[in-house]
């Protein structure tokens, strides 16, 4: 089943975000996000709960970091608050801030792990939302200086960086539809705020560059979907290309071809996005590598909305996680043949992947969960199946390390290979991070056998 189609340098991790699970919102000389907001506001999570402790990640990060030696992990991902680092979003930084995290590089590796940190996402300083968020340029640059005082501190250890995470989920979902912060519900101001990330993405790439080593690898995450029509109709197909425009090609295009998709914002019946000169060769200068984020795919048909299309769930021959999300292994193949077949990218990263599903623990004090095993050893074949096809992939991290505040299904749903009581923080390893751990240490092992091999 797992041959050696995967290199040798394959990156093998899991990983978090630091709003999901740092805690300690108010210590450190951290500022508020605007996720502290939303969180706080009545009505915009599962029970009212926020991230305000999380799994307390801030006080437990060198036991953390343990456990995931213990694991095997090879690489870990997380990303850096923005308000722990310069609390206002511009001026002074928050030097106890960036303690914080390069204690958590010092220790990753000092225990043989290598670290991919992410600079944004999604917690946006509130004071700068305050002045217009991701609707008001100027944030892009404010951005670029928060980039460059991190990458300052930290590039001479971080060799792999994504500046944004999921551009589509912080414009659309947090400026179009209000599912997530800020929760404006305007579609005119996510189009302004998804291309304000795109310039700060390309900002925060020079910002960055100049502080890493030479080998050092940038990049970005985007988060993205095979789309299937659910029928073969005229109406259907063109719905189907509608919605691929919408979920994919909206930031892919942007990044890779310097232009965003013909008439993709009129046919939602808004402006296209102020653009500067420049603008176009900022955001599509070359990236060392694409983040793929793949938890399902998108079966569409056509119906009377802004996008002309809508979502198909409850297939009759699909299995689903407890976020009614389809388990389809076969669309994380597709979407990275797919990018590397019209994109070309040098090297592609699944810097997300993974499934939430209904954990508990047994009356011996562990935690099983078929479900997301079978989820994990599924995709990972995928993946390596992409690789068979020619796609450039070099690392696999699952989504996510630990159970974590999921946004804005607060605690209702788990992802974590890692259980996680809320009660008193106990950290609990499933049978998925078991068995992710052994495949992992059998890699190496594959490879170091094979290396002993060819050196005889």
């Amino acid at each position: 089943m797992y041959d050696a189609v995967f290199p040798p340098d394959f990156l093998w991790g899991a990983g978090t975000s630091a709003y999901q699970i740092e805690g300690a919102i108010y210590e450190g000389g951290r500022g508020l996000s605007i996720w502290d907001q939303f969180a706080m506001t009545p009505g915009k999570t599962y029970q009212g709960q926020t991230g305000a402790i999380a799994i307390d990640h801030y006080h437990s990060m060198a036991a953390d970091v343990a456990l995931m030696a213990e694991l095997g992990l090879q690489s870990y991902r997380f990303s850096i608050a923005w308000p722990r680092v310069i609390p206002d979003g511009s001026g002074p930084v928050n030097q106890r801030g960036l303690d914080f995290y390069e204690r958590l590089v010092d220790t990753l590796l000092a225990h043989g792990i290598t670290p991919m940190a992410t600079l944004y996402h999604w917690d946006l300083p509130i004071a700068l939302h305050q002045l217009g968020g991701w609707l008001r340029r100027d944030t892009a640059g404010n951005f670029a200086d928060y980039a460059a005082a991190v990458a300052h501190r930290l590039g001479d250890r971080v060799d792999w960086w994504l500046t944004i995470n999921e551009p589509w989920c912080a414009a659309y979902q947090g400026y179009g539809d209000g599912k997530q912060a800020p929760g404006s519900t305007d579609l005119a101001e996510a189009v302004i705020a998804g291309h304000h990330l795109l310039v700060a993405h390309g900002l925060g790439m020079q910002a960055v560059r100049a502080y890493v080593r030479p080998h050092a690898r940038l990049g970005l995450a985007l988060n993205l979907y095979p789309v299937d029509p659910v029928d073969e109709r005229e109406e259907t197909l063109r719905a189907a290309s509608m919605a691929d425009h919408f979920k994919n090609r909206w930031f892919l295009d942007p990044i890779f071809r310097g232009q965003y998709p013909e008439h993709l914002f009129a046919s939602w019946g808004v402006e296209p996005p102020p653009m500067h000169v420049g603008d176009a060769a900022l955001i599509s200068q070359p990236i060392d590598y694409l983040g793929i984020n793949y938890y399902e795919r998108s079966v569409v048909r056509a119906a009377p909305t802004t996008m002309g299309f809508e979502e198909v769930r409850g297939l009759a021959d699909a299995t689903y996680t407890d976020m009614a999300w389809e388990v389809y292994p076969l669309g994380l193949t597709r979407i990275l043949t797919r990018v590397h077949r019209d994109y070309a990218p040098s090297l592609l990263i699944v810097t997300e992947n993974g499934a939430a599903y209904h954990d508990v623990r047994d009356t011996d004090g562990t935690v099983h969960d078929p479900g997301r095993l079978n989820y994990v050893q599924r995709h990972v074949e995928a993946v390596g199946d992409a690789i068979r096809a020619g796609a450039p992939v070099g690392g696999y991290f699952v989504w996510s390390l630990f159970d974590n505040f999921e946004w804005a299904e607060g605690y209702r749903y788990r992802f974590g290979l890692v259980y996680v009581d809320y009660q008193n923080q106990q950290r609990i390893i499933k049978t998925s991070a078991r068995w992710f751990g052994d495949f992992m240490r059998a890699q190496r092992l594959q490879h170091r056998e094979g290396l002993v091999i060819q050196q005889e």
